[in-house]
């Protein structure tokens, strides 16, 4: 069984700072990391890879040193990793980076499943797995909480949805999304890191997947980001000391002028 993981590099959260002129994330200086939903991704697909036997490879588009997430993912454990990387790629929205990561797929071939995380932390849209499947003409699976088997050309799984679970049961190939609730990811081990080290990692561009310059990167994007901004925050506050009875109150006056104004 061959099984595709694509994984994102993201900035981290906990550094982005917005350039108040341009309305833009600042990048420079801030440390990227993998997209921590997809370390749940790459988790189910080494579970099922070493019960079925097979091999994982994992894929990033990104620049060149996106291939740092590549290097983890394999220290993880995965087989296999390719980065797809080209200057016609820049400015990709979600549609037009999941139809590229879907020639990446066609072209590696054998591939009888596409795991991804449910979103990036990035941009929260949650498209990128729908629209591989959408690309590929497969069917997908999303926000899967456990996947129960895959056996004779199908996968069962558990999809979350509000106020339930769905059983959804889907021949392969297919595309599945998966949520953190469905495993643990592994840390690390010393031998996955060696190969990590040693690994060649080759790089696709458009010319090796053979697509159009006009469905990729921002000419074939149909969304586009306007600005982006850092909401407005405010401290001011007022702090009330007293029995539980006067507290109460003041709340309820406070209430009550809310209402009236």
């Amino acid at each position: 069984m061959r099984i595709a993981v694509a994984v994102k590099q993201v900035p981290d959260t906990a550094e982005v700072r917005i350039d108040p002129e341009r309305g833009t994330l600042i990048r420079e200086g801030v440390p990227s990391i993998l997209n921590p939903f997809d370390e749940y991704a790459l988790e189910e697909a080494f579970r099922w890879r070493d019960e079925l036997g097979g091999t994982v490879v994992v894929i990033t588009m990104g620049p060149p040193w996106a291939e740092s997430v590549l290097r983890e993912a394999v220290a993880m454990g995965a087989d296999e990793a390719l980065l797809i990387s080209d200057r016609a790629f820049a400015g990709a929205d979600t549609w037009a980076t999941s139809h590229t990561l879907a020639a990446a797929v066609t072209k590696l071939g054998d591939v009888d499943l596409v795991i991804t995380g449910k979103q990036a932390i990035d941009g929260d849209t949650a498209q990128t797995g729908p629209s591989i499947a959408a690309s590929l003409d497969w069917p997908q699976i999303t926000f899967v909480g456990k996947v129960r088997s895959i056996e004779d050309g199908h996968i069962l799984a558990e999809r979350y949805v509000e106020g339930g679970i769905e059983v959804v049961r889907s021949s392969l190939p297919a595309v599945v999304t998966i949520l953190k609730d469905a495993n643990t990811p592994r840390l690390p081990s010393l031998r996955g890191k060696m190969k990590a080290r040693k690994l060649e990692i080759p790089t696709w561009g458009i010319d090796d997947l053979g697509l159009d310059p006009a469905e990729t990167g921002l000419d074939g994007s149909p969304t586009r980001v306007v600005t982006i901004s850092t909401p407005e925050t405010s401290s001011d506050g007022e702090m009330h000391r007293g029995t539980p009875e006067e507290l109460a109150a003041v709340l309820a006056d406070l209430l009550l002028g809310e209402e009236e104004s």
